[in-house]
């Protein structure tokens, strides 16, 4: 059979260009090397609580065409995200806020948790940030750098902040109100009964082969199909030919606990470097399942583990760093060129997509590739 379209992964951006392109009559045929659908948006039941399998995901946006494209598809619940952050034995609220400050130094008011941030930059006196770490301290001092940036910023890269550029930290969120709201978005919640669904729906009535790896396959697979939308990565797609591009990895634990409440919010960091994951998310704390009444007497927590990623890893965030941004170029150039192949998402199109940008992203391309015509 010949497709019109061969759609390389299962994941949100893909699933949106299969939905569209089935609506206005293609044939489609979505493919992925994983055993399910979703990306890493799949969710699935765990003793009765949805459970996200890489890692937390709370949908948030403030455009009202993107969150009215994705409420088509599933109910959202009100979640906000509000993660706390643990150093050592203190606890402290994401992000930086006046119940940050106020924990941290006695201060109550804004105007006192300005002057003690600007006392600590003036102290620090750094004009031009060399690396990250200077950059941080010039932004909001040393006290919430040391406890908040430091530890989790060097686990999460995998090398010490005086060795990551300083342009990783543009800025850093200090909001002088008692808000922990970590979104500025408008919109902001997580659909009821999981994000497997929502894939599904945009799937239905769409031939999906699950356990098939392109690359593998690539000669049988080009044949069958007049056009490629491609969402894995674009530099293994060209056999790196100008270089690998670099990513960040993560491993996930997952374990069911006999408790009702593990550690009272769904996602709480942990920012001291000798703690060797990141954060720790309670998956029941997204549904509520504490306060509505439910009882469940388990909960389901996965500790979340940044790693270097090598071959065979999942790679998870791109390191959008000058060096690999310029090897990226490159790919770019030559994927303009294509005729056939359509990159997408943050593997394809080599970049850090939350969500909704995903959406955007996915949306964006449909209008160009199909509707223009």
């Amino acid at each position: 059979m010949k497709y019109d379209y061969l759609i390389v992964g299962a994941g949100l951006f893909g699933a949106i260009f299969a939905y569209e392109a089935k609506k206005q009559g293609k044939q489609v045929l979505v493919i992925d090397k994983r055993e399910h659908i979703g990306g890493n948006i799949y969710s699935k039941e765990v003793e009765g609580i949805q459970v996200h399998q890489y890692g937390a995901h709370i949908f948030h946006t403030s455009n009202k065409d993107v969150w009215d494209y994705v409420n088509q598809f599933a109910t959202f619940n009100r979640y906000t995200n509000s993660p706390v952050a643990r150093y050592k034995d203190e606890v402290y609220n994401m992000p930086f806020n006046m119940n940050t400050f106020q924990r941290m130094w006695g201060v109550f008011t804004p105007d006192e948790a300005k002057a003690k941030i600007a006392e600590q930059i003036a102290e620090a006196g750094i004009t031009e940030p060399k690396n990250l770490e200077e950059q941080a301290i010039s932004l909001v001092g040393r006290d919430i750098y040391e406890k908040l940036v430091k530890g989790y910023t060097e686990k999460q890269w995998g090398k010490e902040a005086t060795q990551l550029p300083a342009f990783i930290i543009k800025r850093l969120p200090v909001r002088f109100v008692y808000d922990n709201n970590y979104f500025n978005d408008t919109y902001q919640g997580i659909p009821i009964g999981g994000y497997t669904q929502i894939v599904e729906k945009m799937l239905e009535g769409v031939e999906v082969r699950l356990n098939t790896d392109f690359l593998e396959n690539r000669e049988e697979l080009e044949q069958i199909a007049d056009k490629i939308v491609y969402t894995g990565m674009i530099d293994e797609y060209y056999g790196y030919c100008f270089g690998e591009l670099e990513y960040r990895s993560l491993t996930f634990s997952t374990e069911v606990l006999d408790m009702e409440n593990y550690q009272g919010n769904a996602v709480v960091n942990y920012t001291e470097y000798e703690v060797p994951y990141t954060r720790i998310i309670e998956h029941k704390h997204f549904e509520f399942q504490c306060q509505n009444g439910t009882n469940n007497p388990k909960t389901v927590i996965t500790k979340e583990y940044p790693k270097l990623w090598k071959h065979g890893d999942e790679p998870y965030y791109p390191m959008n760093d000058e060096k690999n941004n310029s090897v990226y170029a490159k790919y770019l150039e030559k994927s303009q060129q294509e005729d056939k192949v359509i990159f997408g998402g943050r593997l394809g199109m080599y970049k850090y997509f939350d969500m909704h940008q995903v959406v955007e992203e996915a949306l964006k391309c449909v209008k160009k590739e199909l509707e223009s015509k």
